[in-house]
């Protein structure tokens, strides 16, 4: 063996020395603590029925300008949220049974009022007299807790404009209301 790897080796003998003498003198307290967490969303739960329980799906036949017709919702909050708000949306589809409506729209002669029933008398509506063609994100309940429950009458006429309407005799309009319902705002916990 030369002279450079006994040196070498007397190198490494000796880092291999001191580092095992360091490391088995080092020392030190150590304690720890754990915790626990749970993160546990909520739920949005937006459901309807009829005030007495009924059908929510309707058809009304027949109808001539000046019909009224009533129907009532309500709007149950079955989720642990609260509900900021709910946005009503109407989707449908005219069936133009004669082809002779042109550029007029069976749903624009279909006029919506929205109330709440149980606030006093003279209290303003919700929603008033707006065309089923521009129902659109309107919003129509506000701060419904969990557990709560609402109940909304809406009014349909069909709107009678002093004018022939026969362009809409034996026309179809279905319907399909969608109601939104939104959490509150997040807030500091």
């Amino acid at each position: 063996m030369g002279i450079k790897n006994k040196l070498g080796m007397g190198i490494a003998s000796a880092a291999l020395g001191v580092s095992l003498i360091g490391g088995g003198t080092f020392a030190y307290f150590n304690d720890t603590e754990n915790t626990d967490n749970t993160f546990a969303a909520g739920t949005l739960d937006l459901a309807l029925s009829t005030n007495e329980g009924g059908n929510l799906n309707f058809t009304v036949e027949n109808i001539k300008p000046g019909d009224k017709m009533y129907r009532q919702v309500r709007l149950i909050n079955e989720g642990s949220l609260s509900i900021k708000d709910v946005l009503l949306n109407a989707d449908y589809e005219v069936k133009d049974v004669n082809g002779d409506n042109g550029d007029e729209d069976f749903a624009s002669q279909i006029y919506v009022t929205v109330y709440d029933p149980q606030e006093p008398a003279g209290t303003p509506v919700i929603i008033d007299n707006v065309p089923l063609s521009e129902i659109n994100d309107l919003v129509i309940d506000k701060d419904l807790n969990a557990g709560d429950r609402e109940i909304l009458t809406y009014q349909f006429i069909f709107r009678d404009t002093g004018e022939s309407q026969n362009i809409y005799q034996g026309d179809v309009l279905d319907v399909t209301f969608k109601y939104e319902a939104s959490q509150q705002d997040g807030e500091l916990r």
